[in-house]
């Protein structure tokens, strides 16, 4: 292992965005621990970085970020395995669609305790671990959707914008530390999460999706779209988008 090389914990490294970061970020020297439910799909991510990138050490934990001791524990047990942490990405996280009130709160509770407290569990453990480290880098992937109540995406978009929050508050009590706080707000990047919507407006692949969202951890943004153009323009829109342009959209859809 390079003992120059950057480390990096990173949840939800199964699919998505989070499986296209993974190589990403080791093609840019970063040492992995990758997270997630899929074991088996972990190790195809690691197999396939080691077949690319040879000199880089790629650790698997099967977690399930809503076990929120066990996730705590896995920030530690990253660090442990690499000899420190520079970058802990909370990525992981599930969505449900269909309309309030049709028979899916189960659904709707699961993206909450996913995309929320678990993501809160992870953010909690990392801010621990910098703060001892004096040096880090927390990034929260949340997503446009936070931007503006999405009709049949309510949860989703609740479970976002309540991580945005909270990562808000985290920087301010970490502001004048050494540790950083990155949250990304991607628009629609070609994932199985988003793959059954009729429409995906400005979508891009996954693959550019990753290369945009490195680019924006390794220059240490304090918050930014993905991409920046159009959406940095598009969520201003979306937030005084009049309510009657939306619930035509919810009278167009049917309970699922």
């Amino acid at each position: 292992m390079d003992k120059t090389s950057k480390k990096a914990f990173l949840t939800g490294a199964s699919s998505g965005i989070g499986q296209a970061l993974a190589p990403e970020l080791a093609a840019r020297g970063y040492d992995l621990v990758l997270a997630a439910r899929r074991s088996d799909s972990l190790e195809q991510v690691k197999q396939a970085i080691a077949a690319r990138h040879p000199q880089r050490k790629v650790e698997v934990l099967a977690l399930d970020v809503t076990r929120y001791a066990e996730t705590q524990a896995a920030v530690n047990e990253a660090a442990r395995r690499l000899g420190g942490l520079d970058l802990v990405i909370a990525n992981a996280g599930i969505g449900s669609t269909g309309l309030v009130g049709s028979g899916h709160f189960d659904d709707d509770r699961a993206v909450i305790e996913t995309n929320v407290t678990g993501a809160m569990a992870t953010v909690d453990a990392a801010v621990a671990l910098f703060r001892a480290q004096n040096r880090g880098q927390i990034v929260v992937i949340s997503s446009v959707a936070a931007m503006r109540g999405l009709p049949t995406s309510a949860s989703y978009s609740a479970s976002k914008a309540a991580i945005a929050v909270y990562a808000d508050a985290v920087r301010a009590e970490l502001y004048g530390t050494p540790v950083r706080v990155t949250t990304l707000y991607p628009g629609f990047i070609d994932t199985p999460i988003n793959q059954k919507l009729k429409s995906r407006p400005f979508l891009i692949g996954v693959e550019q999706g990753a290369r945009l969202v490195a680019d924006l951890i390794e220059r240490r943004v304090q918050s930014s779209t993905v991409p920046v153009y159009p959406w940095n323009i598009v969520g201003r829109l979306v937030r005084v988008l009049p309510t009657a342009m939306l619930a035509r959209a919810a009278r167009k859809a049917k309970p699922l």
